[in-house]
């Protein structure tokens, strides 16, 4: 498959009779894919680095995503209960010692892989701070925006939730439906954030106003305030757009992951309000264009190899298993249930 071209063989490559075909620390091209397909050897069971990771670790382990995630997150979890207790907002340690981290973190050019490493599954407070950061951070490179536009942004979504720390964890790690009084409750996050942010030393206004408008939505079907498109600082449309594919794709006190496809469906329908449409677009577009040669899991069980994207029906595209191919857009009842890093 083609995202292993130019990626280092962690481990030697045999065949079944334990012919050594091509050894480790190999740096894969053309013709060596076109061994391993010769000698029907699994591509998934293919172990690699990047050579920059060698270099760095001979040792190291294969995602260096996973374990940035899992430093800020738990960072973040400590943090936040720091801001509980002493009533103040560290700003200068989390600008020099927290969003680097995140922005290191967005850095991954697989994008699946740092996909995989963001969606939480435990703690999924903590981790949908930094998930939304972390992917906040990519959409804003994905705009061209300024580095230092970009770095406000990744330091505004990593606190869009920061209120939440004056909300009941009962409430918040309700396993069930919420009654309206505590969704009332739930809300109150915007407002508790927005001050608690705008009351701190030095900070730029804007990144009070991530945590008071990330909930609003374009049509006012929003909360705190109703606020409509225009009135919506940028920063928050584009992490309105963040929080909502991060909490559909992770796993939460009250639902499941939801499936690949159906988190895609849904925001570019417009199911979790009206988000802003040219960021959803640049954002959707950047991640079905990332899963060209990716393998694929579909709802019918079977795996595959996604081969071509169908410029009108991108969500439904032509994926090879075995020999044979499968046009998503002619088999309207199958889709992509899961995308395997």
């Amino acid at each position: 498959m083609r995202e292993l071209l130019g990626k280092m063989l962690k481990y030697d490559v045999t065949t079944s009779h334990g012919l050594v075909l091509v050894p480790s620390q190999s740096v894969l091209n053309q013709e060596h894919l076109d061994l391993f397909r010769q000698h029907r050897i699994d591509f998934m069971g293919i172990i690699t680095t990047t050579m920059h990771e060698h270099k760095l670790d001979s040792v190291s382990p294969p995602d260096s995503s996973q374990l940035l995630v899992q430093k800020a997150s738990q960072y973040a979890k400590d943090l936040f209960e720091r801001i509980q207790s002493q009533k103040k907002i560290p700003l200068l340690e989390i600008k020099n010692d927290l969003i680097p981290i995140v922005q290191q973190a967005a850095e991954n050019p697989d994008l699946f892989q740092l996909f995989q490493a963001v969606k939480a599954k435990d703690e999924y407070t903590h981790q949908h701070n930094i998930g939304v950061g972390i992917l906040s951070t990519l959409i804003g490179k994905w705009l061209n925006w300024a580095d230092n536009e970009v770095a406000l942004l990744s330091l505004a979504a990593t606190m869009h939730d920061v209120g939440k720390i004056k909300i009941s964890q009962e409430i918040l790690l309700k396993p069930g439906k919420l009654t309206s009084e505590e969704y009332d409750e739930i809300k109150r996050h915007t407002i508790l954030g927005y001050n608690m942010l705008k009351e701190t030393v030095g900070i730029n206004y804007r990144v009070a106003l991530v945590a008071l408008q990330h909930h609003e939505r374009a049509d006012g079907t929003g909360y705190p305030l109703q606020l409509k498109d225009s009135q919506m600082d940028r920063m928050s449309r584009i992490v309105a757009v963040a929080d909502v594919f991060h909490a559909m794709s992770s796993k939460r006190p009250y639902h499941e992951m939801m499936p690949f496809y159906e988190v895609v469906s849904r925001m570019r329908k417009g199911f979790f309000g009206e988000l802003d449409p040219h960021i959803v677009s640049v954002f959707l577009t950047n991640i079905i264009q990332n899963l060209i040669g990716r393998t694929v899991k579909l709802t019918d069980g079977r795996w595959g190899e996604v081969v071509y994207i169908n410029p009108t029906d991108d969500t439904n595209p032509l994926v090879k298993i075995d020999e044979s191919f499968l046009d998503l857009s002619r088999e309207r009842h199958i889709h992509i249930s899961e995308v395997v890093i």
